[in-house]
């Protein structure tokens, strides 16, 4: 069974690709079948390791033998992997399903959903490692992926722009990684999993060079691997190219940004938890840059107009409350978040794919509005989406979103206390940027000119019925699974050696009016929602202009485009033009390639002039040349 989990999606990957003679329906339900049979299975996997604890390492092949670099082709299946498999294929399976309805009037289907199992492929690779080597093939294998479906639609400049956007803010991001990987091999001779975390207590005291500075081996490993996961997981100065990748079809938005691509920094932080326990400076740092990508990503959400943009910078700042979960040491918790997160998130992105089709590719939630008495089916499922997101008691988010801040606060630091006070207003600007999408969306006057309201219809069955399982998904698995994954004590039991705590986490429990303030928050929000963006929307329209420098500031998204057009692009652009002409144009083709090819040119034209056809002049040269030859003899 473990094979059949990671390679079904390859082999629907290819067969589609290359079987498009067979039609769009065969392409279609071939992927789906390959996908969806993978995800029943990693289900049987999952329950097969709860109930009988049947966990192990399967071998494929011997991969790489070369010196001290001993690496095999494997699948581990712990309960880490067995979470991350059972995620990344139900919502996989439940996103190829929908894009069967999506893309229904797509050309080129076939293509789209070899690229979404191809995804879903390189993911499983991913999460199943037991090495380094392997974790980083399936790492690019994502970002190779990622660039072909946000690409997909190649035609439009914008699509093009965002997927090399994303393709190479992920390059800086894997630089570092990679850097890392090297680190790991050079200190521990080996990049296995198991072997390096046995060595890790033996590198406390030692000390490494490391651009002039004196540094601790591990701070620095677990920094680079970092830099590879903010990268990935687009976290604060790595996450420009977020917003962009909203350019791809949705069922991309929902597949990379629900529980695959963006998760699998936030996986490979917490499967080197066994690194990060022994690096007190790494784990400040990680809880930093997650608390500042949280308030940075729904800051930004608050002002945006487009409807996918919105939950993409959501998708952001729910990332950023992973991070720092794990960065006060609640890894499990992290984990927790990153399940739930899984189903509403993606439920939301097929949500919004739902409107866009209704309203004919808009994505502008200004040029929508009164819709809900059209839509009924995708209204009543954002509904639960949205009140997933924003924590709504007792539905998934609350458990894990809450649980996030009642652990950085119990970490008892400035920076845990700093942590919990952050997530508790990112919830609320969560709730207020959320209740904002819904209300422009259905309710008020409709006001798109391209489209008659009356043409307004609800979406076919096959992308409904995805919708609903993940709203079952957004609604009962905070509560099903919150024992399991961060009970006091079950959790340790079940979650086992996969992910390492130095020490215990805090059994105590914040006090009452800490517990209830979230909740009571987000409660709060709905009303305030309603009265600035529905009922009086001169009231919204006034704050803005009260504060417009600070509207026009979370409007350009904190700067970062422009702060890093002018520091790097700009200047790239122009040292590049300057190779170009000068260096390029002027030196090298100069005396290079185009001189050699003038001096010839100019010889022959002078050569030819000697062909005139006259028996004395040719007398006259070969008079000449043996006169100098006879010359050179006597001199010599």
């Amino acid at each position: 069974m473990e094979y059949l989990v990671i390679f079904l999606p390859l082999i629907g990957s290819i067969i589609t690709y290359f079987g498009k003679s067979f039609g769009n329906l065969f392409s279609q339900i071939f992927s789906c079948s390959m996908v969806f049979i993978s995800a029943v299975i990693s289900c049987f996997i999952f329950y097969d390791g709860l109930i009988n604890d049947n966990y192990g390492n399967y071998l494929i092949f011997e991969w790489i033998n070369s010196g001290n670099l001993n690496v095999n082709w494997s699948i581990k299946i712990d309960p880490l992997s067995s979470v991350m498999i059972m995620v990344v294929t139900s919502v996989s399976a439940l996103v190829h399903i929908y894009s069967i309805g999506y893309m229904s009037h797509d050309p080129h289907k076939p293509r789209f959903m070899s690229y979404l199992s191809l995804f879903t492929f390189s993911m499983l690779c991913l999460v199943v490692s037991d090495n380094f080597l392997q974790l980083f093939f399936g790492w690019e294998g994502v970002g190779l992926c990622s660039y072909l479906l946000i690409g997909f639609w190649f035609k439009k400049d914008t699509a093009n722009a965002a997927a090399i956007k994303a393709f190479l803010v992920n390059r800086v991001g894997d630089f570092g990684f990679a850097l890392g990987i090297f680190l790991i091999f050079y200190l521990c001779g080996s990049v296995n999993y198991d072997e390096v975390f046995q060595m890790v207590p033996g590198l406390i005291n030692e000390k490494i060079s490391f651009l002039g500075l004196n540094l601790n081996p591990i701070d620095l490993i677990c920094i680079l691997l970092f830099i590879g996961s903010m990268g990935k997981s687009a976290q604060i100065f790595l996450h420009t190219w977020l917003p962009d990748a909203m350019e791809g079809p949705t069922p991309v938005s929902a597949l990379i940004h629900a529980a695959t691509m963006v998760t699998a920094g936030v996986f490979l932080v917490v499967r080197c938890s066994p690194l990060y326990e022994y690096s007190p400076f790494a784990l400040s740092v990680v809880t930093v840059v997650g608390m500042t990508t949280a308030i940075f990503a729904a800051s930004v959400a608050l002002v945006q107009d487009d409807i996918k943009k919105i939950i993409a910078y959501s998708t952001c700042s729910q990332l950023g409350y992973m991070f720092f979960s794990a960065g006060v040491g609640a890894y499990n918790v992290a984990m927790y978040h990153l399940f739930t997160h899984a189903f509403f998130k993606a439920l939301l992105f097929l949500g919004s794919g739902s409107v866009i089709h209704a309203f004919k590719d808009e994505q502008n939630i200004n040029l929508m509005g009164g819709s809900y008495k059209k839509l009924p089916y995708t209204y009543v499922l954002m509904i639960i989406g949205t009140l997933a997101l924003t924590g709504f008691p007792f539905l998934s988010g609350f458990y894990s979103k809450d649980a996030i801040i009642e652990y950085a606060y119990l970490n008892g630091t400035f920076l845990g206390y700093t942590a919990a006070s952050i997530g508790v207003l990112t919830a609320v600007l969560t709730a207020i940027y959320s209740w904002r999408l819904i209300f422009k969306t259905f309710h008020g006057n409709f006001s798109n000119n391209k489209i008659s309201q009356d043409k307004l219809h609800e979406s076919p069955k096959i992308m409904i019925i995805p919708l609903i399982l993940l709203a079952i998904g957004a609604i009962f698995s905070g509560y099903i699974f919150k024992e399991l994954f961060i009970g006091v004590n079950s959790s340790y039991k079940f979650w086992k050696t996969s992910i390492f705590f130095l020490d215990t986490l805090s059994s105590d429990h914040p006090p009452l009016w800490f517990l209830i303030l979230t909740p009571s928050l987000v409660i709060l929000a709905i009303p305030f929602s309603y009265l600035i963006f529905l009922k009086n929307t001169n009231l919204s329209k006034q704050i803005m202009e009260n504060n417009l420098p600070l509207y026009k500031f979370l409007k350009n998204k904190w700067y970062f485009d422009e702060l890093y057009d002018y520091v790097f692009i700009i200047p790239c652009k122009k040292i590049g033009h300057f190779f170009w002409k000068f260096i390029d144009g002027l030196i090298i083709d100069r005396f290079g390639p185009d001189g050699i090819s003038n001096l010839i040119k100019k010889f022959s034209n002078k050569a030819v002039q000697f062909q005139s056809g006259f028996i004395y002049q040719y007398a006259f040269i070969m008079l000449l040349g043996f006169s100098i030859i006879l010359t050179i003899l006597i001199i010599n």
